[in-house]
């Protein structure tokens, strides 16, 4: 026999459950809705010690499923990091993967919650207005009387819930998992197997055998918009089913060579900076050169760091090879909510480069990959006249669903439209077989592109995947990249 644990998430109470509840007792299960502790001064500790006192007062005469919804799921995972023994599995539901060391506060969408919760006298968040839920998630599938019983339900969310550090030792680190996705939110298994692919190393761990995942086509509350569904969806879950995700097993992708012929060349740090030098010229120098700015997010302690893995060196010797400076920066893009940090690393990072006695200060290109593509916001918005070209490879040029915290100074596209002069000349390396979500963002930036008639030059890859230049090397991807360098260069070649 299942028994369930239902934790919902900000504002919520275990009474957004009872439809769900009732299927589930139906189905012979027990089901055991949680109301955390809404006390002005509780935290994310105090969330985690109210569904450890639930568990302790039950019986161990069935499998324990803990089920967290947004939010909630940093306090499951607290619990069940305590008592790893009683829990037999731990369902996401339209959650995030938060590690230890995690607030929550970095995976809400608001923008305005993160101006309230950084004043010092923080008081406690009012809940949403019927037409505000949307700021928390998609409320498709949601009727107008569901979002009016949301708001008549909910109640002021404790700030330290959101701003308290989540603490793991690990201790509930082989329990199996289940991952519950609402699609109407733009989370789709195709988008994560993608990021499992090409994404940080710790989310190679999606494709483990014990974690299974499931789709609702709904909106972020499932509980209120489809409660058959999801009791039948949290049943199979504890019966251990779930698709379960497929990576080949292969060296991971910073540490595979470099699909092009790039020689070593002279590497110097400075602070966030490494410079690849071009063999001495005497009379060519200084030179021109290329700033690569790694994707992201990415954590604080990847191995090997972004600047020193064989991808973006790769890269940086490659331009270096064909008689430019190659410099790779590694900004600190480790969270959605660091994208304005990250730009101040990036602009520090060009400051640096264009001071080196060895650069011409007055031809550079910045070249961005992946999640970075956001940071090319500032430089098309107000481009320098130093600056001769942007480069985009397979970027993401919008915030993904469930990035809303990223804000809206980093959309290119809004930059595109509202610049006053024309941008650098852009040199967009687009992935035929694009995940759909990010695909899409770059169709949008497109056409921004032609309806601003903003110099953009494409270069095509059919055949490639985000991160197309980690796998097996074709000659596809060795001319794509190659003509990427090239036309790069072919820009920073041009009299002043």
């Amino acid at each position: 026999m299942s028994v369930f644990i239902l934790v919902s998430g900000p504002f919520t109470d275990g009474r957004i459950w009872s439809e769900v509840v009732g299927r589930l007792r139906e189905s012979g299960a027990e089901a055991y809705p949680v109301t955390l502790s809404r006390q002005p001064e509780a935290g994310l500790r105090t969330h985690v010690e109210d569904v450890v006192r639930l568990i302790d007062s039950l019986a161990p005469s069935g499998e324990l499923v803990l089920v967290g919804h947004d939010y909630a799921v940093h306090p499951v995972l607290g619990a069940a990091d305590r008592r790893p023994e009683r829990v037999a599995r731990i369902v996401h539901l339209d959650a995030g993967l938060p590690q230890d060391g995690d607030t929550a506060l970095a995976l809400v969408q608001d923008p305005s919650v993160h101006d309230l919760l950084r004043a010092e006298d923080a008081g406690p968040l009012p809940p949403p207005e019927p037409d505000q839920w949307q700021l928390w998630g998609s409320t498709e599938g949601l009727s107008a009387g569901q979002l009016e019983l949301l708001s008549r339900l909910a109640a002021p969310q404790p700030p330290r819930t959101l701003t308290q550090p989540l603490r793991l030792i690990g201790a509930a680190a082989t329990v199996p998992t289940s991952g519950i996705l609402c699609t109407a939110g733009g989370m789709t298994l195709e988008l994560v197997e993608a990021l499992v692919r090409t994404g940080p190393p710790q989310l190679r761990k999606l494709a483990d055998p014990r974690v299974g995942f499931f789709e609702l086509a709904t909106g972020h509350w499932p509980m209120l918009s489809c409660p058959d569904e999801l009791a039948g969806v949290l049943l199979r879950a504890a019966a251990g089913e779930g698709r379960r995700l497929t990576v080949p097993e292969c060296e991971a992708p910073s540490r595979r060579p470099f699909l092009l012929d790039a020689p070593e060349r002279t590497r110097v740090r400075s602070g966030r900076v490494d410079l690849h030098l071009p063999e001495p010229g005497g009379a060519q120098e200084p030179r021109p050169a290329v700033l690569f700015v790694h994707g992201g997010p990415v954590p604080p302690d990847l191995v090997p760091a972004p600047r020193d893995s064989a991808f973006y060196v790769g890269y940086a010797r490659y331009a270096a090879s064909l008689g430019a400076v190659g410099a790779v920066v590694e900004h600190r893009l480790h969270g959605i909510t660091d994208y304005a940090r990250a730009a101040d690393d990036v602009a520090e990072a060009v400051g640096l480069l264009r001071a080196d006695h060895r650069v011409d200060a007055r031809r550079i290109a910045v070249w961005f990959f992946s999640g970075a593509g956001l940071l090319a916001a500032d430089w098309i918005a107000d481009p320098p006249p130093w600056l001769r070209c942007l480069a985009l490879t397979y970027p993401i040029l919008a915030p993904l669903p469930g990035w809303g915290a990223v804000g809206p100074r980093f959309g290119p596209v809004g930059a595109l439209r509202a610049g006053d002069g024309t941008p650098p000349p852009l040199v967009l390396t687009r992935a035929g077989l694009e995940t759909p979500q990010i695909a899409a963002t770059v169709a949008e930036f497109v056409t921004a592109a032609e309806e601003t008639k903003a110099p953009v030059e494409i270069i095509d890859v059919p055949h490639g995947r985000h991160g197309f230049e980690t796998h097996e090397p074709t000659d596809e991807s060795r001319e794509a990249v190659a003509l990427a360098v090239r036309t790069v260069l072919s820009h920073l070649e041009r009299p002043s």
